[in-house]
């Protein structure tokens, strides 16, 4: 096996995150046509790539006489780490980072046949070619350079993820905020139905009510409100006198929530912010509606900044 340090080794597991990180942000903003910094953290590096090659290293060492071989646990070992790991986050911050539902061949979203195989070619590049210049390299690095440098990425990096890991939690208490105020909405418009169904009036009745969007449920809600007051103008009578207080505090509750909800999704965290720019195509299961409007939000407030900024630059042009 590899005789390394314990230095060595995160050295080696630092230069793969950076190295990865390089490669997807590359192919990502290419792909988009613009720059973007991909990833959990902030900074520039990867941990799943990182592990991914210290995991290649391992696993492929018993078999480097045989590239076959190589390629094979390169394949079933990078992939049972990426299901782990797409498992493990989506349990804990209840969104998926990465989702190949959309890809052939795919299992439950985290994996799929034609990354499996990358895998291995992968495997193949790094083992035989890549990590046999680095370590070169890296083992070239006098212990009194490498040793503390490799202390200082672990401090700079631990930082980085401790901070991205809380705003990860953050954006999945934020997500869970704003399904609380669908549901008190929901609450609301169900005391509506029954009030206009109790004043004689027939209403239109939904199987899944949950899954209305916002825009219809709050359209839908408005609604309501309207005609219980064309009701009483229309036709007054004694029950609905007698449940005008209700419906006075249900229209307080309506625009407490509507308001909460509008400023839930225009968080101003400036990490969660760059989090979900940095993984535009994460997805929830269980937040879907809520996470599809906070990307929304946030996308679209930076393309008003830089329309303001691109607008303010005409002007300090014209001005010249």
């Amino acid at each position: 096996m590899y005789s390394y340090t314990v230095y060595q080794w995160l050295f080696f597991f630092y230069f793969y995150c950076f190295g990865g990180w390089c490669v997807e942000s590359a192919y990502v903003s290419i792909k988009s046509r613009k720059l973007t910094n991909r990833g959990f953290i902030r900074g520039p590096f990867l941990p799943l790539y990182g592990s991914g090659a210290m995991m290649m290293l391992v696993v492929s060492k018993p078999f480097q006489d045989n590239v076959f071989l190589v390629y094979v646990a390169g394949c079933v070992g990078a992939t049972i780490l990426e299901y782990i790991t797409g498992v493990l986050m989506e349990a804990l911050f209840q969104v998926r980072y990465w989702d190949y539902s959309g890809n052939k061949f795919n299992f439950q979203g985290y994996i799929c046949l034609g990354t499996t195989l990358s895998w291995g070619f992968l495997t193949i590049l790094t083992t035989e070619f890549v990590h046999v210049q680095v370590e070169k390299w890296v083992l070239a690095i006098p212990s009194q350079i490498l040793n503390p440098l490799t202390v200082a990425l672990t401090v700079l990096i631990g930082a980085d993820f401790a901070l991205s890991f809380k705003a990860a939690v953050d954006i999945r208490e934020l997500l869970a905020k704003m399904e609380g105020t669908k549901k008190e909405l929901l609450a609301i418009q169900k005391r509506l139905d029954a009030i206009i169904s109790a004043a004689g009036e027939s209403i239109e009745s939904r199987k899944d009510a949950f899954a209305v969007s916002m825009e219809e449920l709050k359209s839908g809600i408005e609604g309501k409100f309207e005609s219980l007051k064309n009701m009483a103008l229309s036709k007054p009578n004694e029950y609905l006198e007698s449940v005008k207080g209700e419906v006075g505090e249900l229209r307080k509750k309506y625009a407490v929530n509507v308001e909460i909800r509008k400023r839930l999704g225009g968080t101003r965290d400036i990490i969660q912010k760059d989090m979900i720019r940095s993984n535009p195509s994460m997805t929830s299961e269980k937040y879907s509606e809520s996470l599809d409007e906070l990307k929304r939000q946030i996308f679209r407030r930076k393309k008003n900044v830089k329309e303001q900024e691109g607008q303010e630059g005409q002007e300090g042009g014209t001005e010249k």
